[in-house]
């Protein structure tokens, strides 16, 4: 028998029934985790760039990049993450849009790199925040589902981090404290989803079907 059949052949007993994982879950799960990969690791790079030489104008026209890259990868796990309500899922998804759309008018609207000028117009965040709005709901759901003590750490630190600076009430030390620290906990985060074993992210799909029924909840989801 080989793997793939033995996941697909292997039944499990959810909340509401009877249910088998297939496929189609696993890939899934394994997009799910890629974009986090993806985007943790371009945050990473961006915030060690930002640490080691933020004032480098050639650092900076490269994080505007780094950001983009960060903003699909985190767009294609809010495609693929598995949450049992649909309207979180639907709200973490709009929160991207929001931020994506704010990103996008602000880099091609502004002169300044978009780093720059969310660190000099802290207002700004109140558009491209919604990007972080997104990402800290998934470092929610994953500390709820998976008492994960890196997620329990970023759920209270990214607020802290964006509305500290919005609010220049932040040290520039603390801010470069808390980036570093969101930065590594974010890879280590990430790496922890990949070597998870897949049927916990799938969840419990009787739920996710009685849901359904109710009108509450994705098929895929």
């Amino acid at each position: 028998m080989t793997l793939q059949q033995s996941w697909e052949s292997q039944v499990y007993q959810g909340q509401f029934g009877e249910f088998t994982i297939t496929e189609s879950d696993r890939v899934g799960v394994i997009v799910y985790r890629s974009g986090l990969v993806v985007a943790a690791l371009s945050f990473a790079i961006g915030s060690g760039l930002v640490l080691w030489q933020g004032n480098n104008p050639t650092v900076l026209s490269v994080l505007t990049p780094l950001y983009a890259l960060f903003c699909i990868g985190l767009g294609v796990s809010l495609v693929t993450i598995h949450i049992y309500l649909a309207t979180l899922h639907r709200v973490l998804q709009l929160f991207w849009g929001i931020g994506t759309i704010a990103a996008i008018v602000l880099a091609v609207q502004s002169n300044e790199p978009l780093a720059l000028l969310v660190y000099n117009h802290p207002t700004v965040l109140f558009g491209i925040g919604f990007m972080f709005a997104a990402l800290t709901g998934i470092y929610f759901k994953e500390a709820f589902c998976f008492n994960r003590f890196e997620t329990k750490f970023l759920t209270p630190l990214v607020p802290m981090l964006l509305l500290g600076h919005l609010a220049g009430v932040l040290p520039i030390v603390g801010e470069e404290v808390l980036l570093g620290i969101w930065a590594i906990l974010f890879m280590v985060f990430a790496v922890r989803k990949v070597i998870q074993p897949i049927p916990p992210d799938i969840g419990d799909k009787s739920v996710f079907a009685y849901l359904k029924g109710k009108g509450t909840a994705h098929s895929h989801s």
